[in-house]
């Protein structure tokens, strides 16, 4: 399969906003459930041990016009959470049996409370992650809750959830997250080979198919980039920072690496990748979740970290495992995790002589032309005063 059929494919799910490969899915079995999710993170190998698929939900981004949406939310929050609503008020997600809502912020636990009262048949679930840094007593809090979880997801799938549904799930996640950093690291090495638009699609996809049909698209794809290389171009490079939930659209990817910036690291859908380490499969496998997730060395906005001076240094830790040139730092409008965090963020970036630039987006964004310009501009200021210490503002 060539790498236009792989990211043909993946571009057509992303675009489907009535999720019909979901659907079609379930209609090939009578017990077939889905389960939808929605950033930052949820262990998706629950719902998959369970007998859901899991489905990502990240709102309509520049292709859904929000009407219904706007009722519900006021207008200083981000556009997420109405989008998302637009999309379960217009019928695009009846499909789902339950959907889960991560700790990520008060406008999702918000959320999770609407649809509870809009959609009582459907499991809803805020999932509360330990926020604090006592491995014993976060971890025993959250293998708790994930307990919880299993017993309810089986309870609506109908069947019981066993340790060793459970073990095959995590072998089968663990090899998903394997693939993931594959191809970032195979972008971090030859971004040009592997443009961030190409790589985007490809992690969208995956959040609306099997997990096991990622992977064989994702190996072709990587087969098919090692076939087709392609030739590098004069371009800087840079990280990505504060898009973990809200996601950009498209265009707004697409401007930032055609302004000449190779995307080498990113916060882009970080739950395909929240947990850095293997899912144990000896033991008793709650247990083990919950230690992965305590124990992962994921840093992010939505994860207590009661170390200030650890922020400041993070982006320099970004930078250089990145072999970036500098750094953007893009947030959507009203995001309280992404632009409380972004002060300290760039305070660190600064001290360290590494040259930023910072915008903010919502997922409706249209017009990219400002960020093209601010994106090229910055470009060219990193080639010129490349290593003099320039900081651009």
């Amino acid at each position: 399969m060539s790498r236009t059929a792989v990211v043909d494919w993946a571009r057509e799910l992303y675009e489907d906003l009535d999720f019909t490969a979901v659907r079609r899915w379930i209609a090939e079995g009578a017990e077939r459930k889905a389960g939808g999710y929605l950033p930052v993170y949820v262990p998706r190998e629950l719902l998959h041990a369970c007998g859901f698929l899991p489905v990502g939900i990240h709102g309509g981004g520049d292709r859904l016009e929000i009407i219904r949406g706007d009722a519900f939310y006021q207008s200083y929050i981000c556009h997420l959470p109405r989008s998302v609503i637009e999309l379960a008020q217009s019928g695009r997600l009846d499909m789902l049996s339950a959907v889960l809502f991560p700790s990520t912020c008060d406008v999702i636990r918000n959320l999770s409370g609407m649809w509870k009262l809009l959609y009582p048949d459907v499991y809803v679930r805020y999932i509360d992650v330990p926020q604090v840094n006592e491995p014993e007593a976060a971890g025993t809090f959250y293998e708790t809750e994930l307990r919880r979880l299993v017993r309810d997801l089986s309870e609506v799938s109908g069947r019981p959830t066993t340790d060793d549904d459970l073990r095959a799930s995590f072998r089968l996640y663990n090899e998903t997250r394997a693939m993931v950093r594959e191809l970032y690291a195979a972008r971090q090495a030859r971004p040009w080979d592997v443009p961030t638009e190409e790589l985007y699609l490809l992690l969208r996809a995956g959040e609306v198919v099997p997990a096991e049909e990622f992977i064989a698209k994702a190996r072709r794809y990587l087969a098919a980039v090692a076939a087709e290389p392609r030739r590098p171009r004069d371009n800087s490079r840079v990280v990505i920072a504060g898009a973990f939930c809200e996601q950009p659209p498209l265009g707004l990817i697409k401007s930032i690496e055609r302004a000449g910036c190779y995307i080498v690291d990113d916060d882009f859908l970080l739950g395909n990748r929240f947990l850095t380490r293997d899912v144990s499969l000896d033991g008793d496998p709650l247990r083990a979740l919950a230690a992965a997730f305590v124990r992962t060395d994921m840093r992010t906005s939505v994860l207590y970290e009661g170390d200030a001076c650890g922020k400041r240094q993070l982006m320099k830790k970004r930078t250089t495992a990145a072999n970036a040139d500098g750094i953007i730092f893009a947030a959507p409008s009203f995001c309280d995790p992404a632009l409380l965090d972004q002060p300290m963020l760039r305070s660190g970036a600064e001290q360290a002589g590494l040259p930023c630039i910072a915008f903010k987006y919502s997922e409706n964004s249209g017009q990219f032309q400002q960020f093209r310009e601010q994106a090229g501009t910055f470009s060219d200021s990193l080639k010129l005063w490349a290593g003099g210490g320039g900081k651009e503002s």
